[in-house]
């Protein structure tokens, strides 16, 4: 991947207002692959008892990491947007801890592009969410 479209991907992602809002920051970008990490917050709690992050927050999280994995694939033309998204969550996150989103888009058509994503908090072998989802490749 070119510096330039690194540098493109990386400064859309940090722009974004929820994206700054949550915390977010990029890890690792490049080749169709994003990584991005989310810290703890309690203002994104959802269970005020047990205080687990709220599942929007993780959702928003593995979009956004969606999102910069096209974004940064080499045969990504420009920008994208979400067509579908589909999350599967397995555990509440570790109050207290991180959490991880991990993206690959493994497949790019003129239209559409493919991706899977994961999402964990310290444990990175038992996963807080998988997704699959299809985003759209503009200028394709």
């Amino acid at each position: 991947m070119s510096a330039d479209k690194t540098r493109i991907a990386r400064q859309f992602i940090e722009t974004i207002p929820h994206s700054r809002a949550l915390g977010m920051t990029i890890t690792e970008i490049g080749d169709g692959v994003a990584v991005i990490e989310m810290p703890y917050d309690a203002r994104f709690i959802g269970d005020p008892e047990s205080r687990v992050i709220h599942g929007g927050a993780v959702s928003t999280l593995i979009d956004t990491c969606s999102g910069a994995a096209v974004m940064s694939h080499p045969k990504s033309p420009a920008g994208t947007a979400t067509i579908n998204l589909r999350i599967d969550y397995m555990r509440g996150a570790t109050p207290g801890q991180t959490i991880t989103a991990r993206a690959t888009c493994y497949h790019i058509t003129r239209s559409v592009a493919f991706v899977r994503a994961t999402a964990h908090d310290d444990d990175a072998g038992l996963p807080v969410a998988s997704a699959a989802g299809t985003f759209t490749v503009e200028g394709g």
